[in-house]
């Protein structure tokens, strides 16, 4: 049988002299205190950078397969992208040429005119051309009603061509406005500003576009002529 252990009777200046139960005991905590310094030291840190470790892993795996299945439609998306080129060149197409731009100018000025509507201003400017278009500002003042505006973009609506029109630095309001005047001029507007209306490039026009890009050169655009008075 082990006998019953006096530790108030061991000398710690002379462990040798213990007996050998004591020994034993008390290289079993020696072993337990290094083991638990070990972990602390060692061990511990080393599971956070494990947790972080796998918190990444779950990060790359998602990603993985996110690219994968991308990987795998990559075909349809290479077909899909085909067709929106196909597409949009058949809606180029359908943009105004070089030789269509001036009867189109001349058509909308028509129009304006046509639904009673008084040019004061219709200056077109230069062409600044884009990468496979080219727009077209128009500085405008014009004169009229709300219904002949009204009926003024149903006619430009309906030309041969498609026509995009876009607005800017536009101006509405009633002609000749002054405090107090209200109605003096029978519901007279004026409408004034810049507006741009664009055509397609043709394949020569494009790659001539193309040029200075592909030598690293920024393509020169033409800065749009001043607009002038006009009837």
């Amino acid at each position: 049988m082990s006998r019953k252990i006096d530790i108030k009777s061991l000398d710690f200046n002379n462990m040798g002299s213990w007996p050998r139960e004591a020994k034993a005991m008390f290289c079993g905590l020696m072993a337990l205190l290094i083991i638990a310094l070990f972990w602390f030291l060692f061990i511990g840190d080393k599971r956070d950078q494990l947790a972080s470790l796998e918190a990444k892993e779950v990060e790359l795996r998602k990603s993985f397969d996110d690219k994968q299945g991308q990987a795998a439609n990559l075909g349809a998306l290479k077909q899909q992208l085909v067709q929106m080129e196909q597409q949009l060149q058949q809606m180029l197409r359908q943009l105004p040429s070089k030789n269509e731009m001036p009867d189109l100018i001349v058509d909308i000025s028509q129009t304006a005119l046509a639904t009673g509507i008084t040019n004061e201003l219709f200056q077109p400017g230069d062409e600044q051309p884009k990468d496979f278009y080219a727009e077209k500002p128009i500085s405008l003042r014009m004169v009229g009603t709300y219904h002949q505006f009204g009926a003024f973009m149903s006619g430009v609506a309906s030309l041969p061509r498609v026509v995009i029109m876009t607005m800017h630095d536009i101006s509405l309001k009633p002609k000749n406005a002054t405090p107090g005047t209200a109605g003096a001029n029978d519901g007279l507007l004026e409408l004034s500003g810049t507006v741009k209306t664009y055509r397609y490039l043709d394949e020569e026009e494009v790659a001539k576009q193309a040029a200075p890009a592909a030598n690293g050169q920024k393509p020169a655009n033409a800065a749009p002529a001043p607009a002038a008075e006009g009837g």
